[in-house]
């Protein structure tokens, strides 16, 4: 039954570990401002072979 207890809880910290690494990326996500996220979107379009406007 020992090992029962221990997959569980390998299984708790699996998922608190998943929605540590999901909220750090969201919050560094937020950090951005829209001027940032429009110039970067820019930058992956030209480097795509696009050709921007301005």
């Amino acid at each position: 039954m020992r090992w029962w207890k221990l997959l569980g809880l390998a299984g708790v910290v699996g998922v608190a570990a998943t929605g540590v690494v999901v909220a750090r990326a969201e919050r560094r996500r937020r950090s951005y401002t829209a001027e940032q996220i429009r110039a970067r979107l820019h930058e992956r379009y030209a480097e795509a072979g696009g050709k921007t406007s301005g």
